[in-house]
């Protein structure tokens, strides 16, 4: 990672000279100017670094030259230096855009606070912007199944290889998973991309209707049908149908399906002629089909059909090492979504959204970061250790340490200083602890 510079400009020797001795002190790294034009020529939109110009300089001034870094880059922290009857001055320039302001003569201990508060700014601009181009250029899969832990890893590389083929699929996970993610992910990757995806929730279909909902009818086949009206199956042709909680559908519908994907044609009610269907089913549900199966409440031929392809979409808690990252992405969505600047999470929000059992999975955890993004408090109490049943005390304490330190790394990006400072640990245990918890610097840094 490119170290922070910070760009000093001041016309007298002296001045210069002690800025860059008080700095290096604090092991910060700056450059110094004797003019505006030399400090201008070393400024990009994309510079780690800040600017402190003095205002009063022959040439181009302090003004003139922070007018220029903004055309540059809106968002560059620029810090002014003042003499004493230019405080006014200063004032209308931060309304003018300028970060902040030192009155001349400043205490050293007063411009590396500066500093640091302008660096951090700073940091976080980078950090957002990498974001957004990190979402706008991973691919469909990476972009919807978020996470590096090993499931998740495993888990796109199952949806990477299904969206090549043509097979059904079904996916089976808890509430709140990501199940219909995972769905539209293999869509999305796949050939049909560009044709419509069907969302079926089988679970919200009226008994009296589904029939005709899915496979269409004809016009009086029953009181009401006045005229013929496609089914959902055929809505669906060329793209994919998803049929989410499957399981909720009764005996004779399931024949009615089975016939469907066997066949791949679809008859409507009140008609004789079976229409060709070119589709492809994708099932989910959040019980185990082989167990209802085996106790008669699902058709078992049904389930071999389904399940050419399982996916198994693993719980929050089972991939706990991603919930900060995941956290962090989810609120930079939703304040797009909202139309918001993306917001500051502190390091203590990270760990404590880290430590905290999720029960509802991916989907409570998005509600509370469109809280977070939306300035609302945010609910962060049930510590996931207080809730591992069936687990031993050593085996919650060691995920609980993990996350912790997945959260610190994650707040960070991946800078092993600032966790290990942070969390009051040597260098050295903490490269111990994030050998025996599998944890990579590199999963934490935007290079990553």
């Amino acid at each position: 990672m490119t170290r922070e510079t910070i760009l000093f400009v001041d016309d007298e020797d002296h001045l210069r000279l002690s800025a860059e001795q008080t700095l290096h002190l604090e092991d910060l790294d700056v450059t110094c100017f004797s003019d505006a034009a030399t400090a201008l020529s070393h400024v990009a939109r994309d510079f780690p670094g800040i600017l402190v110009t003095d205002i009063r300089m022959p040439g181009m001034d302090g003004l003139t030259l922070m007018a220029k870094v903004l055309e540059i880059d809106p968002e560059f922290p620029v810090i002014l230096v003042t003499g004493h009857g230019d405080v006014d001055l200063a004032v209308q320039s931060m309304r003018d855009g300028a970060y902040d302001f030192l009155e001349k003569p400043y205490a050293p201990s007063r411009l590396v606070t500066t500093v640091r508060r302008a660096l951090d700014k700073r940091r976080l601009t980078q950090e957002n912007r990498a974001l957004r181009r990190q979402v706008g250029a991973r691919d469909t899969i990476e972009a919807r199944l978020t996470g590096r832990s090993e499931v998740m890893t495993k888990l796109r590389a199952q949806v990477r290889a299904i969206a090549a083929t043509e097979a059904d699929v079904l996916i089976q996970g808890a509430t709140g998973t990501g199940k219909e993610v995972a769905a539209r992910a293999i869509h999305r990757a796949s050939a049909r991309d560009g044709k419509p995806f069907v969302h079926i929730n089988c679970a919200a279909l009226p008994a009296d209707l589904i029939e005709s909902e899915l496979f269409g009818h004809e016009a009086g086949a029953f009181p009401g049908a006045t005229r013929a009206r496609f089914g959902k199956f055929e809505h669906a042709r060329g793209g994919t149908v998803f049929l989410d909680e499957i399981d909720a559908m009764s005996q004779p519908v399931q024949a009615k399906l089975l016939t469907a994907i066997q066949n791949r044609t679809v008859t409507r009610l009140g008609s004789n002629d079976p229409i060709a269907l070119d589709v492809r089913f994708i099932a989910a549900s959040k019980q185990d089909l082989e167990a209802e199966a085996a106790a008669g409440t699902f058709r078992p031929d049904l389930l071999y059909r389904l399940n050419v392809v399982t996916l198994r979409i693993p719980d929050l808690e089972d991939r706990r090492e991603d919930i900060p990252r995941l956290f962090t992405h989810l609120v930079a969505e939703a304040a797009a979504r909202y139309k918001l600047p993306i917001p500051e999470i502190p390091g203590a929000v990270l760990t404590a959204v880290a430590a905290r059992k999720w029960t509802g999975n991916v989907r409570e955890l998005r509600n509370a970061a469109d809280r977070f993004a939306l300035g609302l408090d945010l609910d962060i109490g049930n510590p996931a250790s207080s809730g591992a049943e069936g687990r031993s005390l050593a085996d919650s304490m060691a995920e609980h340490e993990k996350s912790l330190i997945a959260a610190s790394l994650t707040a960070h990006g991946g800078s092993l200083k600032d966790t290990y400072e942070s969390l009051g640990l040597s260098r050295k245990a903490l490269y111990e602890k994030m050998q025996k918890h599998g944890l990579s610097r590199g999963s934490f840094t935007d290079e990553g």
